[in-house]
């Protein structure tokens, strides 16, 4: 080797030496999340806005401005476009959150300039492009599944498989009001392919449910690692929103920047 190659691959060295050490300081001087004014609330599959009654008044109290999507669960195009509209109506930085299958609807619309910051409960989390439904099949099938029930190309769950795997740890009561108001969700919205993945510019955070029976918790580890996000595991089942509300708006007030 000449003594040119010599020194280029020890500059070579350098440089990447250089690098690995700054990213850390990088990453430091980025952490602190935008103070946010406003919350927008995404709801997912057989659901309704309803589903957030537990974390808005506690939002509220934070002195948060607070709108739930009444997301029609028609097409990701419908859902996209509602979500679009309530972010219209922000004035200033705004948090966007997302249960269920509302994480794909939030992955596509948090490049909005206003969304500072996203969060995940127990949600899906798909990159542009991405087969969810292939990268979901290499976890095991929650027995929810089971009770899926197809009419006229919509889809609800039977009264068995709502109470006991989509809604555990949810109160008897409770649940059965949730279901209830299921939102009746089209079968062709799970296949559904995002044109962006606003996780990979924005700051994200992530609420795994262990106990969930809908979203393998495993799949909900790999999504939460992939975006880097600031995780926390919670003792809840799918619907930790209602069971756990206190520490899923917990985090979404971290994320709006008045959390520890």
């Amino acid at each position: 080797m000449s003594i040119n190659a010599i020194s280029m691959t020890a500059l070579g060295a350098a440089l990447a030496a250089a690098i690995t050490l700054a990213a850390p300081m990088a990453q430091a001087e980025t952490s602190a999340p935008v103070k946010a004014r406003n919350v927008v609330l995404v709801h997912g599959a057989w659901a309704d806005g309803s589903s957030w009654g537990e974390v808005i008044p506690l939002l509220q109290a934070a002195g948060l401005h607070v709108t739930a999507v009444q997301n029609p669960l028609s097409s990701l195009e419908d859902s996209v476009a509602a979500t679009r509209r309530a972010l219209a109506l922000q004035d200033g930085p705004t948090v966007i959150v997302a249960h269920s299958w509302g994480g794909t609807v939030i992955s596509q619309v948090g490049t909005d300039p206003k969304v500072s910051a996203l969060v995940y409960v127990a949600a899906r989390a798909p990159d542009a492009g991405e087969d969810f439904v292939a990268l979901s099949a290499k976890f095991p099938t929650g027995p929810v599944r089971a009770g899926i029930q197809v009419n006229d190309g919509y889809t609800q769950l039977s009264e068995d498989a709502f109470l006991k795997y989509f809604a555990n740890g949810v109160p008897h009561k409770q649940a059965e009001e949730l279901y209830a108001v299921q939102g009746s969700t089209a079968a062709s919205i799970f296949a559904g392919r995002t044109t962006e993945a606003a996780w990979r510019s924005k700051p994200s955070w992530y609420a795994v449910s262990k106990l969930d029976y809908t979203i393998n918790p495993d799949l909900e580890r790999f999504l939460a690692k992939r975006m880097n996000a600031t995780t926390v595991e919670l003792d809840a089942g799918h619907l930790s929103l209602v069971s756990h509300p206190k520490e899923v708006a917990d985090l979404i007030l971290q994320a709006a920047g008045y959390g520890k």
